[in-house]
């Protein structure tokens, strides 16, 4: 995403609480600042995005946070994907300061963040949205207006909830496949284009049969997603069974030390299939 902004010209000073994950960065033009508090002042933008909303609290509240750093006027892009709660409590503390906040939590995976094919939610000020496109549009294809404050949070926790349905689906029609005895990667081709197909079925299903478990994105950041939408959820009064289903599986992974896997590992929960792809 950064290498993005800088392709379309924007001057980036960056901040990673390890130097080394930045360097490559650095080395193509990314300026260093050794804390949040030195790479945000006098900055026009700030964008966020790191791991979980507790991340998220400490990078904007307290004396070297961003609410407290920041110039006056700027724009605060929070690109996380974390609380809608926590991001109306940004929105409104910015406002107090003169600042303008946006939640705007992508989906597209690493291959999107590396292509600048990206869809960005984006929550808050229209006027805002608007001020800020030409930034959203050097990560993104598709750049959507939410509505209000925590909006673009919310559309992320409904992404996530047909995600958890869709890789579940994929998981155990390749795990009944190899039960039944179908080969599977005839069965794959055979339903994919047709009403069955998805995203999810094609990306997870693929990897899957080439053994790749490896992370386009982390098991444990999943869990730590549809943990806050079934929060929301319960919240809103909303039964939500087969995401609460689907997290349960994750979460057994999880215990399992499989968090750092990417999320088409779900299909380890379901143990006859490992057991024929053994053999």
């Amino acid at each position: 995403m950064v290498r993005n902004l800088m392709k379309k010209g924007y001057q980036v000073s960056v901040y990673n609480r390890t130097k080394e994950r930045a360097q490559e960065l650095i080395d193509e033009g990314a300026e260093w600042r050794e804390s949040v508090k030195d790479c945000v002042r006098e900055q026009d933008i700030v964008i966020t995005i790191v791991g979980y909303p507790k991340d998220v609290e400490e990078v904007y509240f307290g004396g070297n946070g961003i609410l407290e750093n920041a110039s006056p006027e700027a724009y605060l892009i929070d690109m996380t994907t974390t609380s809608p709660k926590l991001a109306v409590k940004i929105y409104e503390e910015a406002k107090k300061r003169g600042m303008k906040a946006l939640d705007a939590p992508v989906t597209g995976g690493d291959s999107g963040a590396k292509a600048g094919t990206l869809t960005i939610l984006v929550g808050g000020e229209k006027e805002d949205f608007e001020a800020c496109r030409a930034v959203f549009e050097a990560m993104g294809s598709k750049i959507c207006y939410e509505g209000k404050a925590g909006n673009g949070q919310h559309t992320k926790m409904c992404n996530q909830i047909a995600i958890a349905g869709a890789i579940s689906g994929a998981c155990e029609a390749l795990a009944y496949a190899k039960a039944v005895g179908l080969d599977v990667n005839v069965m794959m081709d055979s339903i994919s284009s047709g009403a069955a197909g998805s995203a999810q079925l094609s990306n997870v299903a693929s990897r899957i049969l080439k053994d790749d478990l490896e992370p386009g994105f982390f098991l444990k950041h999943f869990i730590k997603d549809m943990s806050l939408a079934s929060e929301e959820a319960d919240e809103a009064g909303v039964s939500l069974g087969v995401l609460k289903y689907v997290l349960s599986m994750y979460q057994e992974l999880d215990k399992r030390g499989m968090g750092d896997l990417g999320t088409q590992a779900l299909i380890s929960y379901y143990p006859y299939f490992e057991e024929k792809k053994e053999n």
